[in-house]
């Protein structure tokens, strides 16, 4: 998994964004649970109270006190309920207390109090022992003028079991809510980020054989739509550019060739004046010689200019790969052994493939002409032709000097030469390479080189088979 990529920097960002506010939601959600919950039951608590006040403490006297908290005991059984109740004089004196609660959760003669009698309302919550109370306190006055606090409560404990809950509900819900809405999110991305993928294979698949092809148009009205328009454009003027840039060469190398064959026409004839000195002689052999090199620089540059065009195309027709390689190095052979060098090969007829044959019979000289040049004397080159896996494979390899690591991917671009000086004696300028590549991609052939400084060099050309060929015998 790619951790830089733009979606999922995106769904990481989206889920975070998501859980904060979630926790935020949540944490919100429960306090406001916990305040409605507590003020609830705090209202029901005063309700209580008041009704105790109303019912009991106001048609009651000092000297009836005791009848208020059997009437207490009959009516609310506050021990069997788990309530606390509490009836208090002004003076402080304690009229009525409940005892101690079923579950025995609290010591109601720990409770505090919430204020002096004849005070206002009073609730709040109250730690006590392991359990906490929700307790409402309201004033009541007697028949005879005396006054009393009643305070009534109830235990906290099924609240916060409510609470708990909730919160274990958040723990298994938060994460699964978050996974959801990431998993989501990441869909989403992912279709919205769809347009930017057939833009970016669009944009593989175009060379400068296709600059006519463009990159899908994404009709969404933003960001998007603008690049691959914009995108677009760029390719039509690198496309005008490039087609002047061929174009120019094309006539460079077209007019270039008329006047390099006159000069080498007149330069022949004058170097066959026997009137000329020695020196002059030589000095004429080297302008020849290079007149020579330019000429093959221009014819080799007007070839690739008719390849960029697609002349390639102009003659294909099914024909044998492995009698053409094995006719080609037949021809070879004699240039071989004016090097004391050995041309091996090994090509089974029946390999066929589509495409024009004098343009493949040019890779294969190519790649034959450099093995020679650059084996030593007593060498081996090796030619083989073979069928696999429904491609033709064609193979060059040789007990050379090999090409150096840092040259291997440079050596199909054009004008580049491993050795400049030593390539210039031998009369290379960088393009023969460039001329076979362009031939392969024209045929939509792969070539590849393996090589090593000493180690001989090998290079590779994988074609597709043409339509129909027969399977081997």
């Amino acid at each position: 998994m790619n951790l830089r990529s733009l979606s999922l920097r995106l769904v990481t960002w989206y889920a975070g964004v998501l859980t904060v506010v979630f926790l935020v939601l949540a944490a919100l959600t429960f306090a406001l649970l916990r305040h409605y919950l507590e003020a609830n039951v705090l209202d029901n608590q005063a309700r209580r109270a008041r009704q105790i006040a109303a019912t009991l403490i106001a048609h009651a006297s000092r000297d009836a006190e005791a009848a208020v908290g059997a009437q207490v005991e009959n009516l609310y059984s506050p021990e069997s309920n788990d309530r606390f109740i509490r009836i208090t004089r002004d003076d402080g004196t304690i009229v009525y207390a409940s005892g101690a609660p079923r579950g025995e959760r609290f010591v109601p003669s720990r409770v505090p109090p919430l204020g002096a009698a004849g005070t206002a309302s009073a609730a709040r919550k109250v730690p006590v022992g392991e359990d906490a109370l929700l307790i409402a306190a309201v004033p009541a006055t007697a028949a005879d003028g005396t006054r009393y606090r009643v305070e009534v409560g109830t235990s906290a404990a099924p609240l916060e079991a409510t609470l708990r809950r909730l919160l274990a509900l958040l723990a298994v819900g938060l994460p699964l809510a978050v996974a959801a809405a990431a998993a989501g999110g990441f869909v989403l991305v992912r279709r919205a980020l769809e347009p930017v993928e057939r833009i970016a294979r669009k944009a593989e698949e175009i060379t400068q054989h296709n600059l006519s092809e463009r990159l899908p148009r994404v009709h969404s009205g933003d960001e998007l739509e603008r690049l691959s328009v914009s995108l677009n454009h760029m390719i039509s003027r690198l496309q005008e550019a490039i087609e002047g840039s061929k174009q120019f060469i094309a006539d460079a190398s077209h007019e270039l060739r008329t006047p390099l064959a006159v000069m080498r026409g007149e330069l022949e004839g004058l170097a066959q004046d026997r009137l000329l000195g020695r020196e002059t002689r030589e000095t004429l052999g080297s302008v020849l010689e290079e007149v020579e090199r330019l000429a093959e620089i221009v014819e080799s540059l007007f070839a690739l200019s008719r390849l960029d065009a697609g002349e390639a195309h102009a003659e294909w027709r099914p024909f044998d790969l492995a009698e053409l390689a094995a006719t080609t190095a037949e021809q070879m052979s004699l240039l071989a052994t004016d090097k004391n060098l050995s041309i091996a090969c090994d090509s089974r007829p029946g390999v066929l493939v589509e495409g024009d044959p004098a343009r493949l019979k040019q890779v294969i000289v190519n790649l034959l002409d450099n093995a020679i040049k650059y084996t030593p004397a007593g060498g081996r080159v090796r030619l083989s032709v073979r069928r696999e896996q429904g491609f033709a494979v064609l193979e060059v390899a040789d007990d050379g000097i090999g090409i150096p690591a840092e040259a291997l991917p440079h050596v199909f671009k054009r004008f580049f030469r491993v050795d400049r000086s030593r390539s210039r004696e031998q009369g290379g300028a960088g393009l023969g390479l460039a001329i076979v590549q362009s031939i392969c991609a024209a045929h939509g052939a792969h070539i590849e080189v393996v090589s090593g400084p000493g180690r001989g060099s090998t290079f590779r050309l994988r074609q597709p088979l043409a339509a129909g060929t027969p399977l081997p015998v």
